[in-house]
């Protein structure tokens, strides 16, 4: 069975966030925190990993990485401080 995971990153001071989906959380971390991929993330020095769900089913993950990528700020930022109040790095766990 496959995983998938849907997720948030941030850049150091916290005042960015962006949600995605991969089937690799550590490939797709090491492609934010080394700014392979253009765009939005390279941009912003988005590089944090504060908020990690997975998921066993790609419709779903897609599915809730919508639903949260369409919430405003502060619900985004209540669900982290759930996991992470501390807003750790959690790729270098």
């Amino acid at each position: 069975m496959k995983t998938y995971y849907v997720y948030i990153m941030s850049n150091f001071t916290n005042s960015t966030l962006y949600v995605g989906v991969t089937n690799d959380i550590v490939r797709r971390v090491y492609e934010h925190k080394n700014k392979l991929v253009e765009g939005f993330t390279e941009r912003y020095n988005i590089n944090k990993l504060v908020y990690v769900e997975e998921c066993n089913d790609i419709n779903a993950a897609l599915e809730r990485e919508k639903q949260i990528k369409r919430w405003r700020r502060e619900k985004k930022v209540a669900i982290i401080n759930e996991l992470n109040p501390e807003w750790r790095d959690l790729s270098s766990n």
